[in-house]
Order: structure tokens, then sequence, then C-alpha cells
């Protein structure tokens, strides 16, 4: 595609500002038409797009989000905007799956949400992320749960119901003792352990305290280590420093925000954990 004159790009910038200013007052179809201008101007540049589809978003149009922030995507795959719009629209659409690999591209990618934490500007948006991300983790979880749930409780009776058979044609052949029924409570016994076993991992129950931010008491999203050796989440942590003092919350001693080092090891332990404990996402 032939470059832009510059007077063309320029004219586009200010149909951008426009846009904006017409955002901020709540306009959105005047915001919408201003964004769609400078896309006809200069159709190459993925802010335009995003621009517009956060309008889309204001007005609940998911179908027009997700086609905007693809467009985005197309021009600048390192869009965050895009990757998360484009994630919220999907989730709206019940699509969880794609939805949420959209949001962990966020997580992964060289400006993700561990970077951002803290005194960072867009701070609020990591947040926001993370919410949407645990919310729709959360949900995929409880619908695939529900769904083990059954398939296991329809097994479990097919299983029952074999060795019932079973034992009711070995008392007819042999009569009823003792042993048979001793037998077939055992085997009834086991069996429901073994059920018990299968589902144990959807079973909600406390989330370890070395996974927990020991301010919060949430669920570790960022985890850093204070020279101390305590960990604490990035965010809170800065928060802290910031706003309360330079120490360290629980020994006091003196801390400074360079001093704070990922802990990888717990990091990597959380999400080991909330693999095999989606409920978890509920603690975040």
């Amino acid at each position: 595609m032939a470059p832009v004159p510059a007077s063309v790009a320029k004219q586009a910038e200010l149909l951008r500002l426009d846009g904006n200013t017409f955002f901020k007052k709540d306009r959105i179809g005047a915001a919408i038409d201003a964004y769609t201008e400078a896309i006809t101007l200069c159709p190459d540049v993925a802010v335009y797009w995003t621009n517009r589809a956060l309008c889309h978003r204001r007005r609940n149009d998911w179908t027009r989000v997700e086609e905007d922030c693809r467009k985005a995507l197309e021009l600048d795959n390192s869009s965050v905007k895009a990757h998360y719009m484009l994630g919220l629209s999907l989730l709206e659409r019940r699509d969880y799956t794609n939805g949420i690999k959209e949001l962990e591209k966020l997580e992964i990618s060289s400006i993700g949400i561990g970077s951002w934490k803290g005194a960072n500007p867009v701070s609020y948006m990591v947040e926001e992320i993370w919410q949407v991300l645990a919310k729709a983790k959360y949900t995929e979880w409880e619908n695939l749960s529900s769904e083990r749930s059954w398939r296991l409780q329809s097994l479990k009776e097919e299983c029952e119901k074999a060795l019932t058979e079973r034992y009711l044609l070995d008392i007819g052949v042999n009569g009823e003792g003792k042993e048979e029924a001793a037998s077939h409570s055992e085997q009834l016994q086991y069996l429901a352990e073994v059920f018990e076993c299968a589902s144990s991992s959807d079973n909600r129950r406390e989330v370890p305290d070395y996974l927990c931010c020991k301010i919060t008491l949430d669920i570790f999203r960022d985890p850093v280590i204070t020279p101390c050796g305590i960990t604490y989440e990035r965010g809170v942590l800065l928060d802290h420093l910031q706003k309360v003092g330079r120490f360290d919350p629980i020994t006091r001693v003196h801390l400074e925000p360079q001093q704070l080092v990922p802990n990888l090891a717990i990091k990597e332990a959380v999400q080991s954990f909330l693999k095999e404990h989606g409920w978890a996402y509920r603690f975040g």
C-alpha cells in the first residue's frame, strides 16, 4: 500500500483526537464517526481500530468489537487493548476457551501483566484483566466440573448396577451367604472410594497458605520475595511502600522497590494449583 501523505496522516490524527473528545463526553455515535473517518484515511493504524472497538464495547456491540479488534491485531499483534477486548467479546459469546486464550496472551507477552504491576499508569487495567480472566476461568471450570460430575455419577450408577446384577446372579446360582454379601458390600465401598478420588480435584477446600499473600490473603498472581525471605503480591507491596513507608510490612526492615525479586517457584506452584483446582480462581 502506498505511503499516506503527511497531510492525510495529520488529518486522521486530528479525527482521532476529536473521537477521544466525543468519547469522554459520552457522545459515542460521534466518536465512532470520527474514528471511522480516521480509518478511512489511514486504515493501517491499529489504534484507530481499537478506539472504535472501545466505542462498540460501550454499546455492547460485541460482534463489531471482535471485528475491529481482529483488524487491529492484524496491524499490531502486540496491542494490549485489542487482545483484551477481543477476549471480552469471545467471553460474551460464551466462547470461554478462545476468550481465555486471548487474555492469557497478555500474561505471557513482553508487556504482560506481571510487568505492569505497581506504579505503572495502566495498573488499573491489569486488575481489570485479572478479574475478567479469573471469572472466565472459574466459569469454564464450573461448566466442565458440572459435566464431569454428571458423567462420573452416570458411570458410577452403571457400575453399581453391574455389580448388583452380578451379585444377584451369584446368589441365584449358589444361594445367598455371608461371604457373598460381604464381598458385594466391599466392592460397592471400593467403587465409592474410586469415584470419590476421581472427583477430588473438583472438591472445594482451603487454598494452602504458602500460595496466598500475607497481606491480602488472596491467592498470588505476581509474587515477589523480599530480602527477608517473605513473599508478597507485587502490586500490594508496591502500594504499601508508596503509601505507608519503605519497610517490610511484617519484619519492618527497610525495603526499596528495586530489592523485590520475582518468586518464580511460588508463581509456578500457583499456576499448577489453579490448573488442577479451577475453583480457586474465586480466591483471587
